[in-house]
């Protein structure tokens, strides 16, 4: 009887952690704060500066078209963006801005590797040309 009971709670203890695991590697929605979700991108795109930081930051992973499949993609835990996709163009500026800044997962926070904001930002403005 305890073998029995023993083996019940083992095998639903790896059920859970199958299915925890599962899950997390789904992701789970990324929640941005209300005040990111309103801002406006307060900077024109300078596509010469916005691709060479796009370039250094952000093309191996994301690679050279923004579909997520850049020379790093691979080795992630959690999928790249595809920035041409309808889903990611309709998020907002804010959104974008938050995200890069702060960074979940797989993706780094940018705070110290890009500390301009305006810099930040020439990325969003960036991204957005991967739509056309």
């Amino acid at each position: 009887m305890k073998t029995r009971m023993l083996f019940t709670l083992s095998l639903g203890v790896m059920i859970f952690m199958t299915l925890a695991f599962v899950l997390i590697r789904q992701g789970t929605p990324w929640i941005v704060p209300e005040k990111y979700k309103t801002m406006k991108n307060p900077v024109k795109l300078d596509k010469t500066a916005a691709a060479a930081l796009y370039t250094t930051h952000c093309k191996s992973c994301h690679g050279k078209e923004g579909l997520g499949d850049g020379s790093k993609a691979a080795q992630l835990d959690t999928k790249c963006g595809d920035f041409s996709s309808a889903a990611f163009q309709k998020q907002s500026d804010g959104a974008l801005f938050y995200k890069t800044l702060e960074g979940r997962d797989d993706m780094p926070s940018f705070k110290k590797k890009i500390p301009d904001e305006n810099d930040i930002w020439q990325v969003v403005a960036y991204l957005r040309t991967f739509a056309e």
